[in-house]
């Protein structure tokens, strides 16, 4: 099925292996509250050309707790997953013809940032970091033909992992 072309994607990125402890379950509900509300506000916009589609990797985790919000909040929520060795099937709140398995990541991190509207990126491991820094290098080049606000959920996840500061101490960003 092709994309709507009237609706825009919020993206929520995010990493699939998280542990259900204490932690992790409240990343779970605030990504499933986070994705609720902002459907339920976009549903509520007059002009539908400025409404969105959640949109997450597709997997479980933070991803599944993106889609399910979406589907609580009765709006349209889109998977887009990829071929893994341990994880090849969408997540249960993803519909039918609004879930796409790619083979390639560069193919499918086309897809997120192609009609993006903003991303939210929840703490994760090497995949969040790949999708993070290929947007972030993709927006410094001015590679998209607009501009997208990255907001990174949990400041002291992010901070203790990447030392921004650094970064632009010495000049890289």
């Amino acid at each position: 099925m092709p994309l709507p072309t009237s609706q825009k994607i919020l993206l929520l990125q995010n990493f699939a292996e998280l542990k259900r402890d204490l932690e992790m379950s409240n990343y779970y509900e605030a990504a499933r509250e986070l994705a609720f509300k902002l459907t339920k506000w976009s549903k509520g916009l007059k002009n539908q050309k400025r409404r969105f589609i959640v949109t997450s990797g597709g997997g479980p985790g933070i991803m599944e707790a993106a889609n399910r919000g979406a589907r609580e909040a009765k709006g349209l929520t889109l998977g887009l997953g990829i071929t893994l060795p341990k994880e090849q099937q969408l997540n249960q709140y993803i519909p039918k013809d609004l879930g796409l398995i790619f083979h390639y990541f560069f193919m499918r991190k086309f897809w997120f940032l192609y009609q993006a509207k903003a991303m939210v990126i929840w703490p994760g491991g090497y995949g969040t970091m790949d999708e993070l820094m290929e947007s972030l290098t993709l927006i410094q080049c001015k590679k998209l033909r607009k501009k997208i606000p990255i907001v990174l959920y949990d400041s002291e996840f992010w901070n203790n992992v990447i030392n921004w500061n650094y970064l632009v101490k010495k000049g890289f960003i």
